[in-house]
């Protein structure tokens, strides 16, 4: 592995390991074994149903339940809105980080870009991600946010409903125009109205007009659903106060 290689492998396993949530792959050890050469190795729970992105192409056009997507989706908010309370961007959301477990539970993971804000106000500046996802301000190498997963959360929730992306196209700077435009085909008859606007209030261009993850979590749509998916504890740990975090400011030495 190259310097930058090693640090970005150990910022992986330092923030799966600030990590504990019933919706994110469990962080469990890092080690370094040294015969016959020096490896990291990062191990992390096992998700025996693979990833949503399998999932996607087993359906081979036919769509998945509202409330199926429904309920993926809540648990993927959720996990998203741990992370955020804890500064951190994900910066690479999609059905092939989403994991699933043999008993159907929606795992968050692959922080291998993941980063750390000192402040809900700093803006990430690297180009990163998968291009389908990429937020429009990444396209446009802007300073990016929190808003800018959200935007990828959008594309993700269009990709479980329709089984295809909303933005597509043969090359890169025309995958790139289609972002920035933020024109998507409409969602077929089956979905509803309410799964419409959750979408168009995510792909929004101006990320200003984006919901932040809290204000997704109060659609009444998904309100409904957090407590299938917390324990008590879990639900008050993560709804009765906000989140700070001193590990923030530990590990930008190793972001920077």
């Amino acid at each position: 592995m190259s310097e930058d290689e090693k640090k970005e492998a150990y910022l992986e396993a330092k923030i799966h390991q600030t990590l504990v949530h019933p919706n994110i792959i469990k962080f469990k050890e890092v080690f370094i074994s040294k015969l016959p050469n020096m490896t990291l190795h990062i191990v992390m729970d096992y998700a025996e149903s693979g990833d949503l992105a399998s999932k996607v192409k087993e359906q081979k056009g036919k769509y998945f339940s509202e409330n199926q997507i429904l309920d993926w989706f809540t648990q993927i908010c959720l996990a998203i809105k741990h992370i955020h309370d804890r500064k951190i961007l994900h910066r690479d959301l999609k059905s092939g980080n989403i994991f699933i477990t043999q008993n159907g539970l929606v795992k968050l993971g692959d922080f291998g870009i993941a980063k750390c804000l000192a402040m809900t106000i700093d803006k990430a500046k690297t180009v990163v991600g998968t291009p389908y996802y990429l937020s429009p301000e990444i396209v446009q190498n802007k300073p990016y946010n929190f808003k800018s997963d959200i935007w990828s959360l959008g594309v993700l929730l269009y990709e479980m409903c329709v089984l295809k992306m909303p933005f597509d196209a043969t090359s890169l700077p025309m995958l790139s125009l289609k972002i920035m435009r933020g024109n998507y085909p409409s969602l077929p008859n089956p979905f509803s109205k309410e799964m419409r606007n959750l979408i168009a209030s995510m792909l929004q261009v101006d990320p200003n007009k984006r919901p932040s993850i809290t204000e997704l979590l109060r659609q009444p749509v998904i309100k409904i659903r957090i407590k299938n998916f917390l324990t008590e504890l879990d639900y008050s740990n993560e709804f009765s106060h906000t989140v700070l975090h001193k590990y923030v400011i530990l590990y930008l030495k190793y972001i920077i």
